[in-house]
This record gives structure tokens, C-alpha cells and sequence, in this order.
């Protein structure tokens, strides 16, 4: 784990990088090259890498609205899990949103991924919303960390 890298997403080969990871994780909402550049322009985008070899990757949502909340993501590709990658990509993240100000964390996860949602929950994470986007059939899940949670 010592090799494990986190670094900010800089430039086109980084960007396609970080999306390989997004749409590998979470198909049912893959997105374009425009998209992903899209939400650089707006969130922190980060890429996890052993060595060279990429990883996972991470978004964090900076922190928005009266309760300062941000929303912090951590993805890892499948051959890649159980091995501590995760845990390190999200404390880096939640580190990072808790620097930006975030008084409330959030994250998001597919309800179809479980060990999505048992990696939450096991990091301190509630449930707080199911729900579909409008078009949409994957049901998604939102989860908070309790006031005083890790990170803080």
C-alpha cells in the first residue's frame, strides 16, 4: 500500500483515466468524454495509482448550501478491491472536502453495488435516500455521515 498514489486529475490522459474507472464502477451511468470534463470543471477529480498502475479514482463534490455538504466518491476497480485501496481513496477525499469547508459529507452508491453500500456503512455512513432519476431505472442510494464522523 505504501506505492498507492493519489493525485489530482490533470490534463486529457488523466481525465480518460478517471472516467475508465467511473464507467467500469458505475456502468449504468457511464459518461462521454464531454461529460467528464464537464464535471472537472465543477468537482475535484482524483486517480489512485499503485505504482503506475491505475487503480481507482474519486470525486468530491465541494461542500454547497447553508449546511456546507459535500459529497465524497470512492471507486475501485474490481481486480484492485479488498486490498485497502478504497479506505485510502476515501480518507484522502473526505480529507480534501473537510479542508473545502464541509460541515455535512454525503456519499452516492448504485443500489445494485453492495459492496458499494457495505464499504459505506462500514466507513460510518447512514442511509438518508433511495431513489430513480427522472428517465432512469437504477435505483440509487445517498448516505451521510453522522455529525462528528471520521474525518473530523
Amino acid at each position: 500500500m505504501t506505492d498507492l498514489r493519489i493525485a489530482g486529475v490533470e490534463g486529457d490522459g488523466m481525465l480518460e483515466q478517471w472516467r475508465h474507472v467511473h464507467n467500469a464502477v458505475v456502468p449504468p451511468a457511464a459518461m462521454s468524454a464531454e461529460e467528464a470534463r464537464e464535471r472537472q470543471d465543477r468537482y475535484r477529480l482524483a486517480n489512485a495509482y499503485l505504482g503506475e498502475v491505475l487503480v481507482g479514482c474519486s470525486t468530491v463534490r465541494p461542500p454547497a448550501g447553508e449546511r456546507r455538504v459535500a459529497t465524497v466518491i470512492a471507486r475501485v476497480l474490481p481486480a484492485f478491491r479488498r486490498r485497502g485501496f478504497g479506505t485510502a481513496i476515501h480518507d484522502e477525499a473526505l480529507a480534501h472536502a473537510r479542508v473545502l469547508g464541509a460541515e455535512a459529507v454525503e456519499t452516492c452508491v448504485l443500489a445494485v453495488n453492495e459492496d458499494g453500500l457495505r464499504f459505506a456503512e462500514r466507513h460510518g455512513y447512514a442511509e438518508i435516500d433511495r431513489y430513480v432519476l427522472d428517465g432512469e431505472r437504477d435505483e440509487w442510494v445517498d448516505l451521510r455521515l453522522p455529525p462528528g464522523g471520521p474525518g473530523r
